[in-house]
């Protein structure tokens, strides 16, 4: 039952200012070291943060991601459960991700976590425990889209395979 995994990225536009305040920041250190070139070399040292910061922390994460979008699926859960025990021992930096990691994101990594794993299973066939994984989500995070409209397609499946 495999698919094309659908991807949505749910933006916190507010968290935009914390990155433009860095951005602000590295550029002022940046003039005055080399005033002419400050806003290029602050932009390009920026880029530079982030990407390392979105690529080296959550890891795990981003390999779930890859295993799932090349159908590797019991390989994504067991690397979205790891990042959700990451997040879990480091509440902090998933709760300041707009800071410490720069990520804009509305959905916490816990919860990616959690939804992505109960996808991973539902790909796999494996509906009781992707029906656990969704309900996991909603018990922590109650206003969870995801989860919310996910358990609502598994128990109409599971209607229409009943009548």
């Amino acid at each position: 039952m495999n698919s094309k995994v659908p991807t949505t990225r749910q933006r916190n536009w507010i968290s935009i200012l914390p990155h433009i305040i860095v951005m602000g920041i590295i550029i002022f250190i940046w003039n005055l070291i080399a005033p002419k070139e400050a806003f290029l070399y602050g932009a390009i040292t920026y880029l530079l943060i982030s990407y390392l910061l979105r690529n080296l922390i959550p890891r795990d994460h981003r390999s779930g991601i890859k295993n799932n979008n090349s159908g590797k699926f019991k390989e994504a859960i067991s690397d979205f459960q790891k990042s959700y025990s990451f997040f879990t021992e480091y509440e902090w930096v998933d709760n300041y991700r707009f800071i410490v990691l720069l990520s804009s994101s509305k959905i916490s990594y816990k919860e990616m976590a959690l939804v992505n794993i109960a996808f991973s299973y539902t790909q796999i066939g494996n509906g009781q425990k992707a029906k656990e994984y969704y309900k996991q989500a909603l018990s922590e995070f109650p206003q969870s889209i995801i989860a919310k409209s996910a358990l609502k397609m598994i128990e109409a499946a599971e209607e229409n395979v009943l009548k």
